[in-house]
């Protein structure tokens, strides 16, 4: 049975690509970078190229890339670098819609003694600008604020965020962790002081991401050993995940227009198509400032996982859009943050393309989910005779 991959937000396949500009690494050309003969001295040459593809695909210079593991270690050394390098300052500001790799680090923080603020978001999944400016104060060390939610696509407006708040003094944190290769990043327009992105979001290899480090900014490094990555980041570079991460950013940027019409074209067909012959659906967050990759749709009555499962006999691979856990009814922190009913929010499902995806995948998809959610719902025990839910205690 053939897989129809529609999680690409999770991670994404190794383009092809990719995986032959790595290969020689493994067992040929396995010399360490920072070794002084030219058996080493060549695999660096190929690593500054690598650093040169990711800088041009952020629109920065090649000196403000730092590469590391993943966007997680991106987000967790951005934060705190800016608390550590402004000592004085201790308080921040994010969204209740954030990854854990934020919203972990500063409910960390909080419990050492730092101030933070969650900025809400309306039924959208969108931002008060407003909001935020009233939030900034004196001792405001950064502000984090994701650029694409990973869950509903939304696309939050990072260059008028980044502008208030450093026009109050505080540095400023995105994860465009979802956003590389979907929407152009231009750097010398964006005011942000760190930016993190990840290599497996990308077509590139697992373990493998970048941040970048606006020339200029403090910095304090999360990892200390040795003298790699200018002593911004220690430890042995992993050569072949950063070789491949450079080629796949050079193939995602080449590929931005593509995602934006045809990836683009074939999520809405997929979205539409669900809508029009499964009743009681609906798109959750904003249609008109989202990725171009994304739809997260609820069908009411039903819950995600067994949606999942079911979607799984067929090989169709998606998300859940609910955080649910065996014993507990808890649903996204996104889709709580949005206001999404209870009786939807648990049928919640993420489904994410990519250049792979075909028009043949959508079909299937059409022709098997809606007798999967009616299959759902005649056993479903949350619909009642009348047509209501359990009271909401979200």
């Amino acid at each position: 049975m053939a897989v129809i991959y529609l999680d690409n937000n999770a991670t994404t396949r190794v383009d092809p690509a990719v995986l032959e500009e790595m290969l020689p690494f493994f067992s040929e050309r396995y010399g360490n970078p920072s070794s002084m003969h030219a058996f080493g001295g060549s695999v660096g040459r190929e690593l500054s190229q690598a650093r040169e593809r990711v800088a041009q695909a952020l629109g920065c210079a090649p000196g403000e890339v730092v590469f590391n593991a993943c966007g997680t270690e991106g987000d967790n050394t951005a934060i705190r670098s800016a608390l550590a390098s402004q000592p004085e300052k201790r308080h921040i500001i994010t969204t209740r819609v954030e990854h854990p790799a934020v919203l972990n680090v500063v409910k960390h923080l909080e419990r050492k003694g730092y101030e933070a603020t969650y900025l809400g978001v309306d039924h959208e999944g969108m931002l008060d600008l407003d909001e935020l400016r009233d939030s900034l104060r004196p001792d405001t060390a950064l502000v984090s604020v994701m650029w694409a939610n990973n869950e509903t696509g939304a696309v939050f407006p990072i260059h008028e965020i980044a502008r208030i708040a450093k026009e109050r003094g505080a540095l400023v944190h995105t994860d465009a962790v979802q956003v590389l290769g979907k929407i152009p990043i231009d750097l010398k327009t964006l005011p942000v002081d760190f930016l993190a992105v990840s290599g497996h979001k990308v077509h590139a290899p697992k373990g493998v991401g970048a941040l970048f480090v606006r020339k200029g900014v403090q910095y304090r490094p999360f990892m200390l050993g040795g003298h790699q990555e200018h002593g911004r980041r220690a430890g042995t570079e992993n050569t072949t995940g950063i070789i491949g991460l450079g080629k796949a950013c050079e193939i995602a940027q080449a590929n931005i227009a593509h995602e934006n019409s045809a990836v683009k074209a074939l999520r809405d067909r997929l979205e539409a198509g669900l809508l029009a012959a499964i009743p009681e659906a609906r798109v959750n967050g904003s249609t008109a400032s989202r990725l171009p990759n994304t739809t997260n749709i609820s069908f009411q009555y039903v819950e995600g996982e067994a949606i999942l499962l079911m979607m799984d006999a067929f090989g169709i691979c998606a998300s859940s859009g609910s955080a649910c856990t065996s014993g507990s009814l808890e649903p996204s922190h996104v889709l709580r943050a949005m206001g999404v009913p209870f009786t939807y929010a648990h049928g919640s499902i993420r489904f994410s393309l990519s250049r792979f995806n075909t028009d043949a995948e959508v079909d299937t998809v059409l022709a098997e989910l809606p007798k999967i959610i009616a299959r759902l719902r005649e056993i479903s025990p949350f619909k009642r005779q009348e047509g209501e839910a359990p009271a909401c205690t979200c």
